[in-house]
């Protein structure tokens, strides 16, 4: 569990500003603060774009009797993507954009899916 704080905490912020400072060599300051502005604006968009299509499947699904568990765990991962665009930093970006591409967030969705079962029959949780 350390590990994956320390992951979350230190390294993944220390290589993001790493590539943001390569870029804005790359690019300059406009250009790379340009570059995450408009990764958020796109992001927030299609966040919100994504999120009402998965909110309306929901909405049908419970008014047919049908319990939403893909659209719930699709819900989340449009949450988390969007958590990941509004934070500065391309991995985090490209992280986000590919929890709102519906093919790959589905990929992401089937792999949860297969974790939260392991949880369930065995009653324990181990992060791979």
């Amino acid at each position: 569990m350390f590990s994956w704080l320390l992951a979350l905490f230190i390294v993944i912020p220390a290589i993001e500003l790493a590539l943001l400072i390569k870029l804005g060599q790359v690019i300059g300051v406009l250009g790379t603060f340009a570059l995450i502005v408009l990764t958020g604006v796109v992001g927030v968009t299609l966040a919100k774009q994504q999120g009402l299509m998965v909110l309306s499947v929901i909405r049908q699904q419970l008014e047919a009797g049908i319990m939403p568990s893909d659209a719930l765990i699709e819900g989340l991962l449009i949450l988390g993507g969007s958590l990941f665009l509004i934070t500065p930093g391309l991995l985090t970006d490209i992280t986000g954009f590919l929890t709102l591409i519906p093919l790959t967030r589905a990929l992401m969705r089937e792999y949860l899916k297969k974790r939260f079962r392991f949880y369930i029959y065995n009653g324990r949780w181990r992060i791979y």
